[in-house]
């Protein structure tokens, strides 16, 4: 098992899952975070910090949101993204883009 973040992280980019792990498996991209399943120790402590609930376990995860799995898999083996392990500041308009559902398409790379 691993944990995955998803598409409600997108143009938010809340931070506050960062500081919480223990392994440093997030990696931050321009607009949304992703989570190296080869880093993940399955710890959970991550979930309850995200303020959009944009991560969950991968036997957890809603099917509209299956995707997000290989998404935060090949963006964590390409190594595009370098590994965030400290709480910043979110997007600008984190507030506006909050509630907002399909951003798929907002995905920056």
């Amino acid at each position: 098992m691993t944990f995955v973040v998803t598409e409600a992280c997108i143009k938010c980019k809340y931070t506050d899952c960062v500081d919480v792990c223990p392994v440093d498996c997030f990696l931050e991209g321009p607009n949304t975070l992703v989570i190296d399943p080869m880093q993940c120790i399955d710890c959970a402590v991550c979930v309850p910090e995200c303020p959009v609930s944009a991560i969950y376990a991968d036997i957890d995860l809603p099917a509209d949101q299956k995707e997000f799995e290989k998404i935060n898999a090949d963006i964590s083996k390409s190594g595009e993204w370098p590994m965030i392990n400290k709480k910043k500041d979110p997007m600008p308009e984190h507030e506006k883009w909050a509630e907002v559902k399909d951003k798929r398409q907002y995905l920056e790379r």
